[in-house]
């Protein structure tokens, strides 16, 4: 038997916990969708000109491909404030779209062509950081493919307010009777490193209540091995299947899997980090920097080329100032918010997400903030990995069992137990913001735990067969979700501040683009 540390174990709110600590509490997403033409095929027109620059748009970019779409919310004070702001993004997307082209509602992607080459790589003009942000893309496209590229997601982006901490801190020192040394800072990443090791503590719990990925059209599966079965003429899947986006099909290389990246402090994690950027891979030097013509492939030939590049389902987080790496920026300014990334898209949603979805992540987050989180060791590391596979595999199978400290465990009472303790803090979170949206999200979830038909994933499932393929699920959702939100309209006021901003960002990636001056192979040198 495994000898971890409890977590999680008879739960109660901290008596210096109330819900006025709340206030300063921030939430944003950032939300990615492919762009498709009407018979479902990625679309291969560039990123729209409505939209503005995707170099410099702060809301309105893409990710990987010039395909896909990535929409970023400001920082806001409630869900349904974040969910507004993302609402409107969309409705600018699709005023500015062409003709006839959707955004695709689902993370897995369908009807992509054979060819890697038609999937094309997101292009952000002739500055460097525009060449290095597009050689990036080429980089991931050559070691992983580009198809794996066109999977989408959503990030949730959380952070607490400074008097929650301060309290906190407070009180531990008056306990302990003696005065910390700790500054402020230093305590907000040890504790948010806690909570980030008790989500992953936890990954296996988000995968089933919000996975929406269980199945995948034939073209994504094209040259791979797999074991999924036939749904239908069209629709590969696993009946019990959860969010296959998260497992081996999805989002994961074998090379990141041994990187031990810990969580235990911030220097250690910026150190594994910065080690894996620094180590050359072997594989990826034989891919070589340039190629026959001497045009580069990619950043370098490292286990990472950037820090972005290591998936992990949940990432600490600092804004990063112009020409400063992520990992600059925790090491100098520590972490200012969470990034959560194990979130499919919620197709039945016209943004992605629901209110619940949301409401319960932020009740998850407060819960594993507060719990007790021993350090998370490469022993505890594999039991979570077995579990996350077992989940997104199988995780709506009756009777369903999980490692917990190295014991069997029926998944569903596992859930349930974690979901009870939680409830305490959804009231107090609906105590501070008024109404009762968070109660109802965790009494939601607690219906799924304990009704797997209920969960997305089976409802995925179940319309696939009905429609005849999950093609045609995307499709008619996509379809239904664009007549919803072009019948919505913009104030006045908030049309004119996204036109400006989207003549700003033309503007600033034009000044940007005139006034570089030195040669992109110097720059590249430089960066390396």
């Amino acid at each position: 038997m495994s000898n971890f540390a409890p977590t999680f174990a008879n739960f109660t709110i901290p008596k210096w916990f109330d819900s006025q600590l709340l206030v300063g509490m921030l939430r944003g997403i950032e939300k990615e969708g492919l762009r498709v033409r009407p018979d479902g095929y990625l679309a291969q027109t560039p990123h729209p000109e409505k939209l503005g620059s995707k170099l410099t748009h702060p809301f309105i970019t893409t990710d990987y491909s010039e395909s896909l779409l990535e929409l970023i919310t400001e920082p806001k004070a409630s869900p349904k404030e974040t969910l507004n702001m993302l609402r409107q993004l969309h409705v600018l997307v699709y005023k500015g779209l062409p003709e006839d082209e959707l955004m695709w509602p689902l993370s897995m992607p369908c009807m992509l062509s054979s060819d890697d080459a038609d999937i094309p790589l997101a292009d952000y003009g002739s500055s460097n950081t525009g060449k290095l942000k597009t050689l990036y893309r080429s980089g991931l496209g050559i070691r992983y493919g580009r198809r794996m590229q066109t999977i989408a997601g959503l990030h949730y982006n959380l952070s607490f307010g400074d008097t929650l901490f301060a309290a906190w801190q407070t009180h531990l020192t008056a306990k302990q009777q003696a005065q910390t040394e700790q500054t402020l800072s230093d305590f907000k990443n040890a504790k948010y490193l806690g909570l980030i090791r008790n989500f992953k503590r936890l990954t296996s719990l988000v995968l089933y209540l919000l996975g929406a990925s269980p199945s995948v059209c034939p073209c994504f599966l094209a040259g791979r091995e797999h074991d999924l079965e036939l749904l239908n003429d069209a629709t590969y899947y696993k009946p019990a299947a959860t969010s296959l986006r998260m497992g081996k099909l999805g989002y994961t290389n074998s090379v990141q899997e041994q990187l031990d990246i810990r969580y235990n402090n911030l220097p250690e994690y910026v150190a594994g980090l910065r080690r894996a950027i620094q180590t050359p891979h072997e594989s990826f030097q034989k891919l070589g920097l340039n190629d026959e013509s001497g045009n580069p492939i990619q950043i370098n030939d490292h286990i990472l080329q950037i820090e972005n590049e290591y998936y992990s389902p949940i990432r600490p987080k600092q804004i990063a100032a112009s020409g400063e790496t992520p990992t600059e920026a925790l090491e100098r300014r520590g972490i200012a918010y969470v990034e959560f990334r194990a979130i499919d898209l919620d197709p039945y949603s016209d943004v992605g997400i629901r209110l619940s979805s949301s409401c319960f992540l932020e009740v998850m987050a407060l819960y594993c903030l507060l719990n007790d989180s021993p350090d998370l060791l490469p022993v505890e590391e594999e039991e979570l990995a077995i579990n996350l596979e077992r989940v997104v595999n199988e995780g709506r199978v009756d009777g369903l069992h999980i490692l917990n400290n190295g014991v069997e465990q029926p998944l569903e009472g596992w859930m349930l137990d974690h979901l009870s303790n939680m409830q305490p803090l959804a009231a107090m979170l609906d105590a501070h913001y008024g109404g009762n949206d968070y109660r109802a999200a965790v009494a939601l979830m607690q219906g799924k735990a304990g009704h797997s038909e209920s969960t997305i994933s089976a409802q995925v499932n179940a319309d696939s067969e009905r429609l005849g393929s999950l093609w045609q699920l995307g499709f008619t959702l996509a379809q239904q979700h664009r007549d919803t939100l072009l019948q919505q309209t913009l104030s006045p006021n908030t049309q004119a501040k996204y036109e400006v901003l989207v003549e700003k960002s033309i503007l600033q990636q034009a000044e940007l683009e005139a006034a570089e001056t030195e040669n992109f192979m110097d720059f590249l040198q430089q960066y390396r």
